[in-house]
């Protein structure tokens, strides 16, 4: 028993179990949208999108979740502009942003005499780290992807399977994806200093992915996301005290292998459900 509960008895591994069990909430409310629409990569790029705000912020020794939110705020309007744009598709216009923001973070750190800017921070987070203040910031953002979530709700479940019926419901599908926008940068801003850019997607994606074979709703997806991250938060800081790894790395692996083995046993069970002697109807 003290194998399972000793690191929890650590002060700093219990901000982290916290500030990993918030994250978690955020990404299941974003991330289910996400998965239904099938936005990862705008997703990836966002995340990395960050990256001028806050080495310009590092550089010029201000805040660096204020340098975050402007990127992500940047990014946001870049893919609603770009969207509308009749002959440009909305990858390729994705694809440009992403390329474009990361480039010009690379040039702002190349300039940097100092290496301010941590990357590899950056990149991967720190949730061994987080301090007091973070919890309480995370736990505003929550209940701000509450609010937008309960208040969204319809019409995002319009936009994410009819946008045309959406306009003729009059939900303003165009508000309704800028808000949606809005609802993913704030889920990315909010666990990037947690478990960094590249692993965010991780807990974004994976929990809601491998809700989506086990939920009859998007708000079950949701209920059933958040808890498969804060699992996977538990158990993945579980094993990276035990076996000295990085913390945010495990998070997310243990993530995606939740993900894995969701699907394996959907694909079981379906085995097991199909009746005796059932054979495919043969098609022409």
């Amino acid at each position: 028993m003290e194998w399972l509960t000793g690191p929890f008895e650590v002060t700093f591994v219990q901000r982290a179990l916290w500030g990993g069990m918030l994250v978690s909430a955020i990404c299941a409310l974003a991330g289910t949208w996400v998965v239904l629409r099938g936005m990862a990569f705008l997703g990836d790029a966002m995340s990395h999108g960050l990256l001028p705000g806050v080495a310009l912020a590092a550089l010029l020794g201000g805040n660096l979740l204020v340098g975050a939110l402007l990127s992500a705020a940047v990014m946001t309007a870049g893919v609603t502009v770009l969207g509308r744009a009749p002959r440009l598709s909305q990858d390729t216009g994705i694809g440009l942003l992403f390329v474009g923001m990361l480039s010009l973070g690379v040039i702002i750190v190349s300039r940097s005499q100092s290496f301010a800017v941590d990357l590899t921070g950056f990149l991967f987070g720190d949730v061994l780290a987080v301090r007091e203040q973070d919890l309480m910031l995370l736990g505003a953002a929550l209940v701000t992807a509450l609010v937008v979530s309960v208040l969204g709700h319809r019409a995002f479940l319009a936009l994410a399977f009819d946008a045309r019926k959406a306009r003729t419901l009059g939900l303003r599908p165009r508000l309704a994806h800028a808000l949606l926008l809005g609802l993913l940068a704030l889920a990315i801003v909010a666990s990037f200093h947690i478990v960094g850019t590249l692993l965010v997607l991780g807990l974004l994606i994976a929990p809601p992915a491998a809700a989506l074979p086990w939920a009859r709703s998007v708000r079950g997806v949701m209920a059933l996301a958040a808890l498969l991250g804060m699992t996977a938060t538990f158990f993945g800081l579980l094993l990276s005290w035990h076996l000295s790894t990085a913390a945010g790395a495990t998070v997310s692996a243990l993530a995606v292998t939740l993900f894995f083995l969701s699907h394996l046993a959907s694909v079981i069970r379906h085995r097991h459900a199909r009746p005796a002697g059932f054979r495919p109807a043969a098609t022409d």
